[in-house]
């Protein structure tokens, strides 16, 4: 039968039939769905490099709780399983002989024999025992615990713990900032890694002092690490006088035989990341240019640790560099770099020859399994993160873990679209677009904007497990959001220019990015346009508020509302003081200048406020001004208030009432 014939007209017919019916059978996300997502962790590859250990955090709406797991994946077979141990798990560390692992459970370290399939306790130290790093040669490993500065061994820490757990009286005597970070009071004291031997006791305390080891912010669990042969260990800290102005991060050395410490930055801006080169001859690490600017351009640097001699890897590179992994025979590193909504691949010499590996994609926890093959968490707007293995020789890339497969098959879960407008500053800007489930290009759309905060952050193609895109679309609002300037990923530049600009360039971008899509998907109602945005995006919608704008309703998540108050009960003093030039005193032209309380006599549009009572970032008083004027001024409002959140709405009953309002604040005025 010629092709193009009846045969192929009734296979045609068929499956245009079967995803018809695929098609039909699927349903919009619902917050039950969103929330019962399982949420890849960190993961960590054997020694051998035959097996991974995963964390997977799994949602418990009714107990509004998470339960955390470790899984164990055959890099052979393909297969994973659950590994069998009481309580919450994660952070695994691989003992070097591929037998078991160390892991956090119940603010202590455990380890896991994955022969005998049984956990054993090894540390139980009163101020509690996290993030183990095993030393090479196994006999020693180092952890992260918060104990009293003052003591100058392990005994003394223990004592105190046990005596602030006991006391009665709760007031604070404070003598110098910082006293609080982000959600905690830190009481005085602060995080030091500390030795302990195999079985557990705890030996010394590597990192003595008044100072975070690893730092309050701009910090992580990278921020410490051994070198190849056990005899040194790279640390991060910040020994400034007052942290809370101060971003000047600096990398240590610790001599684990002679017990001396070496400053191996002078850098007077933010150094992280270490990581020993396999052989061991060389340190790279991050490090940015301007002192008390968090969001600058991080460089690629490498120390030969034998001649001192130090080279930037990316000092023509316009972009961040992000995580950092050696190749395997020390002759150039991996890294990634945010670009464009996404999360890059490169990789450099040691003379800073560079190349693109992987671009368009949005990846975390890069490592490398062997010559040709790079390791990593991949997302989508329409996937949480799963486990990739990636050949960067044939480019392929092979899917390891498949966490919810079978819920999202049961989803209708648009993607999201790029555009790309000119923006306040005559140059490109980048934007998204999602439509919502099931839809009709012949249908218009009520739609919503999403702003993004930071200011220096972006939109990106992924599963935001807060601010989801899916969440926002499910009830059938097509969402726009737009990397206005100030986003990263864009070049450094690009970034810089929201500082001392809050209410300028960044808010004309997302004007004319309203008219851009406005004027470009016929399918939106410009008659039922609504915006969201948190902390520096509640800001944005703040300042919205004051002005004439096309919106019916307005979402304000933990946003500023008064500059000048703000300065005075956040914790990170650095970050206001570089976006405005200063302390408030010094600098009042631009805190007034950029606060949406001086325009509040413009308020006309209906705002949902939403705060936390313990965000100490964007302290909740914000939130009560805002209300305050809104309300006073006879603004149709309301105030959704967490006693028990922070800057983020984590627990999952609250999360589910966040949604439900947010919902029903949009449908008011949208539907």
């Amino acid at each position: 039968m010629p092709i193009g014939g009846p045969m192929k007209f009734r296979f045609f017919l068929i499956i245009l039939i079967f995803s018809s019916a695929l098609f039909a059978g699927k349903r919009a996300i619902t917050f039950e769905d969103f929330f019962s997502m399982k949420r890849l962790g960190g993961y960590a590859l054997s020694p051998d490099k035959s097996k991974i250990l995963y964390d997977v955090t799994l949602p418990d709406i009714d107990g509004n709780t998470f339960h955390r797991s470790i899984y164990l994946l055959d890099l052979n077979t393909g297969t994973s399983q659950k590994l069998a141990m009481e309580g919450n798990a994660s952070h695994a560390v691989w003992l070097e002989d591929n037998s078991g692992f160390l892991y956090n459970t119940g603010g202590q370290i455990s380890r896991f024999d994955l022969k005998k399939n049984s956990t054993t306790e090894v540390t139980a130290f009163k101020p509690g025992a996290a993030n183990a790093l095993i030393r090479p040669g196994g006999e020693q490993f180092v952890f992260v615990s918060e104990v009293d500065p003052n003591c100058a061994d392990p005994d003394c820490m223990e004592r105190h713990e046990e005596a602030f757990g006991k006391r009665t009286v709760k007031a604070r005597v404070i003598t110098q900032l910082m006293f609080r970070h982000w959600n905690r009071w830190l009481e005085g004291k602060r995080s030091h890694l500390l030795l302990a031997d195999r079985s557990g006791k705890v030996l010394k305390d590597l990192t003595p002092g008044d100072y975070d080891t690893p730092p309050l912010d701009l910090g992580s669990a990278r921020d410490y690490a051994f070198s190849p042969d056990g005899r040194m260990l790279a640390f991060v800290r910040n020994m400034d006088d007052m942290v809370a102005i101060s971003t000047n991060n600096d990398i240590f050395l610790y001599d684990m035989e002679s017990g001396k410490t070496t400053r191996l930055t002078g850098n007077k801006a933010n150094d992280n990341q270490p990581v020993f080169s396999p052989d061991g001859r060389w340190l790279a690490w991050r490090a940015m240019s301007r002192p008390g600017f968090e969001a600058d351009r991080y460089r690629l640097m490498v120390k030969n640790l034998k001649t001192g001699e130090t080279r930037d890897l990316t000092q023509s590179f316009s972009l961040s560099t992000g995580e950092i992994v050696w190749q395997a025979d020390s002759r150039g590193i991996y890294f990634t770099a945010a670009e464009e909504g996404a999360v890059s691949i490169y990789h450099s010499d040691l003379n800073g020859n560079r190349k693109a590996v992987l671009k368009g994609h949005y990846l975390s926890g890069l490592q490398v399994l062997n010559d040709h093959t790079l390791l990593f968490k991949k997302q989508t707007a329409a996937m949480p993160y799963e486990l990739f293995r990636f050949d960067t020789g044939t480019k392929k890339m092979e899917k390891l873990t498949r966490l919810n497969d079978a819920l999202l098959s049961e989803l209708e879960l648009p993607r999201l679209q790029k555009f790309w407008f000119t923006g306040a500053k005559g140059d490109s800007v980048m934007g998204w677009i999602m439509t919502p489930p099931f839809f009709d290009k012949n249908k218009v759309y009520p739609a919503v904007q999403l702003i993004h905060g930071g200011p220096q952050g972006a939109w990106g193609d992924d599963f935001h497990f807060r601010w989801s895109y899916q969440m926002f679309a499910a009830p059938g609002y097509v969402i726009w959001a737009v990397n206005f300037h100030g986003s990263t990923g864009y070049g450094q530049d690009f970034t810089d220019a929201v500082s001392r600009d809050w209410g300028g360039a960044p808010y004309q971008d997302l004007l004319l990015g309203t008219d851009y899509v406005l004027k470009n998907y016929p399918f939106i109602d410009a008659g039922r346009l609504g915006a969201a945005g948190a902390s520096y995006g509640g800001f944005m919608i703040n300042w919205i508020a004051g002005h004439e704008n096309p919106f019916k309703c307005l979402v304000s998540h933990d946003g500023v509302f008064d500059q000048r108050s703000m300065y005075g009960a956040t914790e990170e003093l650095w970050f206001p003081e570089w976006e405005f030039g200063g302390p408030y005193w010094k600098n009042p032209e631009l805190y007034e200048k950029w606060s949406p309380s001086n325009l509040a006599g413009n308020f006309k549009t209906p705002m949902l406020v939403i705060h936390g009572e313990h965000d100490y970032r964007v302290p909740y008083t914000q939130g009560l001004q805002l209300f305050t004027a809104l309300q006073r001024q006879g603004v149709d409002s309301q105030l959704l208030f967490f006693p028990d959140e922070d800057h983020f709405v984590t627990k999952p009953q609250n999360a589910r009432l966040w949604w439900h309002t947010v919902h029903n604040w949009l449908g008011r005025y949208l539907k």
